[in-house]
């Protein structure tokens, strides 16, 4: 019997691109569907979190360009399509049940389906209905098949290539009148994305997906039909190994909308989309008598985040939807929390407390969740699949004229000149008097005041509780300032150090839709001239948000819980600039420009690297300044070749290489590696006569131990997707291993993760729940404990002690 404690969470989106960017399962509206690169997770993401990549989190996620996508974490997603219509066939064989399959009902205390049993049933679903097409995605890490059920009428199932190009073309949002697009809506369907399971302890997403299935697919109810005519829904289970091996081994729910703040970047309509979805949801759970959802405060999810299949499509003009939910199979109890029974905006229908709370419980709020999403994308179609293409507009008129974004920097900048100008008075709000009060003047700056019944006041100026400002002039020179114009677009030259890493920015971008330009001839922009090759991102574009959302810095809001107060954490990472972070040399540009540039189709080629003077040299130097440069470095070590660290600057074929480069001695095994270093990374070598004089160091394979615990820690599992990528050779180590004492012997680093001091066997910073030592599989009982200071940090100081190097993160 598994068991699980998980909270499970799933999310929606509106996708109006026709490629996300975010590995998680989700909901989405939108109004066509279209390939989506998966990256699949680890089987569970509570013993390896590494994955996190361009999935939603754990919900059902669709992909497609116009839709409405929710993503549940430990829940389940849904993923509506805008805009099908058709009509529903009335005949269908007989659906079968998950009684009659599993004979289980999904949702029974102590009980789950396997994988291997959510696949075979998801086949026979199939055969039997003519609503449901089930298509392999790709293959999981273990190699279990990813399967995506593609759910809509009949009709609709036989015009899908239509309703992804019209996905296209409204997400892209180029080249159509206002009234084409309106056109194109009407013809469309909205998709929507509904994803589960990703955190495989989270346990719902997988179990609710089963049960949305089978509905949509057995149920004939108007509603129903009405979804089927007017959504393509695609359902996916996106961690197939996580479910396998889970199985086999005061709220109930929250709900959208979620808290401040949200991004500054993307279109306002998102935030106002995703209320209304959510006031949808929240109204159906009313009507059901499912109470104790929360929303807004009642979670941390915030809009600010750009990383998950939830929040991703945000940058890409679509709605995107979490929500999180109690539920296992072993039952659980509501407790009495007297603060949690009163009513108010955030918890508008609190419940009673509950001594027994089944599993099969939380499957029917999941189902509620999805149905109310599904109904939403299917009355409101049209516009929802209207509002992407005209959210598409307003990024392609931002990026062609001038424009900017405020942040809460510039507020604070604004302030700093009023109160350095002497104008204190006017940013604090002077009184005015009662004629102007209640003529709606309100003086130099004071706050307006209601001053009797007969003077409107506050009454008669709308604006009056926000004051009535101070002078325009320093809206027009800080807020307005020429130089802090939004970007018309940025230039990647093609001359720089690590451009292959470069390529691999501007291919992410290329992942995610966004346009991408290559100089075919060198140009000029404001007196600088680029060679050929160089990249040319334009802000004039549908996903303009996501754009700056990967070349600007993030200046999150200073979020206090009032004044003077502790910071309210922010839900995920606060800033993750990626041309920052992948070091890209970049110019911005302020105003239009052209150049000699042609559209990039597909992934731009990584540049091919060269093997010069190899006739006759006795080894080759190479330059440190590529990334990749390290991953040549770890293959030619795992092949046995000499590199050496150079101490000392050297020339070679007219080039000179600075302090730290590397040089590689020449055997006749060396060459053809080098070779295909070149073609595969984009690494040059430039052959020498002679061994550089000078010192260096000899370079050896580093025995590497990465630190983790029982239940998975996310930085570890980051740090082990980092090797990986550039081929170190590493060991992960748990807490008994350190203890144990002896790390020298086998390593030559260690490196600690942020977090692991005091974590253990709950993994994750507590959400493993690895429960007690009996209950983990005996494979697992190696990777218990925790980090602590009596045994684990003597044993540290030995290996430091002893020559070691220790690496600590955070």
């Amino acid at each position: 019997m598994a068991r699980a404690r998980r909270i499970s969470s799933t999310q929606w989106r509106l996708l109006t691109r026709d490629r996300e960017c975010s590995p998680h399962f989700d909901v989405r509206l939108a109004s066509g569907y279209s390939a989506q690169t998966y990256r699949h997770v680890n089987p569970s993401d509570e013993l390896n979190p590494s994955r996190c990549g361009t999935v939603l989190r754990a919900r059902p996620t669709w992909r497609f360009p116009s839709m409405l996508t929710r993503s549940p974490r430990p829940w389940r997603a849904v993923a509506l399509p805008l805009v099908f219509i058709a009509t529903v066939a009335q005949a269908q064989s007989h659906i079968t049940s998950p009684k009659e399959q599993f004979g289980h009902n999904i949702g029974d205390d102590y009980w789950l389906a396997t994988y291997d049993q959510f696949q075979a049933y998801w086949q026979k679903l199939a055969k039997e209905s003519d609503r449901m097409k089930l298509v392999e995605i790709g293959k999981s890490a273990e190699g279990r098949p990813q399967l995506m059920a593609i759910i809509s009428s009949p009709e609709n199932m036989r015009k899908l290539d239509r309703y992804k190009e019209i996905s296209r073309r409204l997400a892209s949002a180029d080249g159509l009148t206002d009234e084409q697009a309106r056109a194109l809506a009407k013809e469309g369907k909205t998709v929507v994305w509904i994803d589960g399971g990703l955190h495989a302890t989270e346990v719902l997403g997988a179990a609710q997906l089963m049960e949305t299935v089978y509905q949509l697919l057995s149920r004939n109810d108007e509603e129903t039909k009405r979804i089927l005519n007017e959504d393509i829904v695609l359902a996916v289970q996106v961690n197939p190994d996580g479910m396998q091996l889970v199985s086999s081994s005061g709220a109930v729910m929250f709900a959208p909308p979620f808290r401040d703040p949200f991004n500054y970047n993307f279109d306002p309509a998102i935030p106002m989309g995703i209320d209304a979805v959510g006031a949808a949801m929240q109204t159906r759970f009313a009507m059901e008598h499912k109470p104790g959802v929360t929303i807004r405060s009642g979670s941390s999810y915030s809009t600010w985040w750009n990383g998950g299949l939830r929040t991703t499509v945000y940058f890409h003009n679509m709605i995107g939807l979490l929500t999180e939910t109690i539920g296992n199979p072993t039952p659980q109890r509501i407790p009495f929390i007297p603060t949690m029974t009163l009513p108010r905006a955030d918890l508008m229908y609190p419940i009673d407390p509950q001594p027994v709370w089944h599993f099969r419980q939380s499957v029917d709020y999941s189902v509620t969740a999805n149905y109310a999403v599904l109904d939403y994308a299917s009355r409101q179609r049209d516009e929802l699949l209207f509002n992407i293409y005209r959210m598409g507009r307003n990024s392609i008129e931002k990026g062609s004229r001038d424009n900017w974004t405020t942040t809460p920097s510039d507020i604070a900048a604004v302030e700093r000149t009023i109160a350095e100008s002497g104008g204190a008075a006017q940013l604090a709000g002077e009184q005015t008097s009662a004629d102007e009060t209640a003529a709606g003047k309100g003086g130099r700056g004071g706050r307006a005041r209601a001053v009797g019944p007969a003077g409107g006041g506050a009454v008669g100026n709308p604006v009056a509780p926000f004051g009535n400002g101070t002078d325009m002039k320093f809206f027009n020179t800080v807020l307005r300032d020429p130089a802090k114009r939004d970007p018309r677009g940025y230039i990647v030259p093609s001359n720089q150090p690590d451009f292959p890493t470069a390529t691999k920015f501007i291919n992410t971008l290329r992942h995610v839709g966004v346009t991408v330009m290559r100089a075919t001839s060198p140009f000029t922009v404001n007196g600088k001239t680029y060679p050929a090759g160089s990249f040319v991102v334009k802000t004039a574009q549908a996903f303009r948000p996501y754009v700056l959302d990967m070349f600007e810095p993030q200046d999150h809001p200073n979020d206090f819980a009032y004044p003077g107060g502790p910071p309210k954490r922010p839900y995920d990472n606060a800033g993750w600039t990626l041309a920052y972070q992948m070091g890209v040399q970049f110019d911005r540009v302020l105003d239009g420009f052209d150049g000699p540039f042609d559209k990039v189709d597909g992934l731009a080629p990584v540049p091919l690297g060269t093997v010069a003077g190899a006739n006759g040299a006795a080894g080759y130097v190479f330059s440190h300044q590529q990334n990749d440069a390290f991953t040549a470095i770890n293959r030619l070590l795992k092949a046995g070749e000499d590199v050496f660290w150079l101490k000392s600057a050297v020339s070679a074929n007219g080039k000179t290489y600075p302090v730290g480069s590397f040089y590689v001695a020449a055997k006749a095994s060396t060459l053809p590696l080098l070779q295909k270093a070149a073609m595969d990374l984009g690494v040059s070598f430039d052959g020498t006569a002679t061994r550089p004089a000078g010192d260096a160091t000899k370079l050896s394979a580093p025995r590497i131990a990465l630190a983790d615990v029982y239940g998975g820690s996310m930085p570890s599992g980051q740090i082990r997707w980092l090797l990986e990528q550039f081929e170190f050779p590493y060991t992960v180590v748990y807490p008994q291993d350190i203890d144990a004492g002896g790390l020298k012997a086998k390593f030559d680093a260690l490196v600690l993760p942020s977090g692991l001091l005091g974590q253990g066997s709950r993994g994750g910073g507590g959400r493993g729940d690895a429960g007690s030592r009996a209950e983990v599989p005996a494979e697992y009982q190696r990777m218990l404990g925790s980090l602590g200071e009596q045994r684990s940090i003597p044993a540290i100081r030995d290996f430091l002690e002893q020559g070691g190097n220790v690496v600590s993160i955070g």
